[in-house]
């Protein structure tokens, strides 16, 4: 079998890793993931931490056999932004400072 370029295959199932920012891991949203057929939409809960899997289910591989569709399996992993702007990096600094405060 050939390696593909996003996903790893296990049995029916596949998986991939999803980029994603810091400011929705902690706020919460939503995401387009890619799939076999096109993209999906992932909900992405407040707090989420990195390298969570989700599961999506029946957007892996139709097994040709029995017909039952594998499930996509998407890791997110935290993106730290760079090339940050001076009032960016003076934001997270004072957001940091809330944490350290117990914030």
């Amino acid at each position: 079998m050939q390696k593909h370029d996003i996903f790893e295959r296990n049995g029916d199932d596949l998986y991939c890793e999803v980029p994603v920012s810091f400011a929705t891991m902690a706020l919460g949203g939503e995401l387009d993931v890619p799939t076999l057929s096109g993209r999906a939409n992932l909900k992405i809960p407040a707090e989420s931490q990195s390298e969570k899997v989700f599961r999506l289910r029946g957007k892996g591989v139709r097994n040709v056999r029995n017909g039952n569709q594998g499930d996509l399996y998407c890791k997110v992993v935290v993106e730290t932004p760079v090339k940050l702007t001076r009032a960016q990096k003076g934001l997270l600094k004072k957001f940091e400072a809330t944490l350290s405060e117990g914030g």
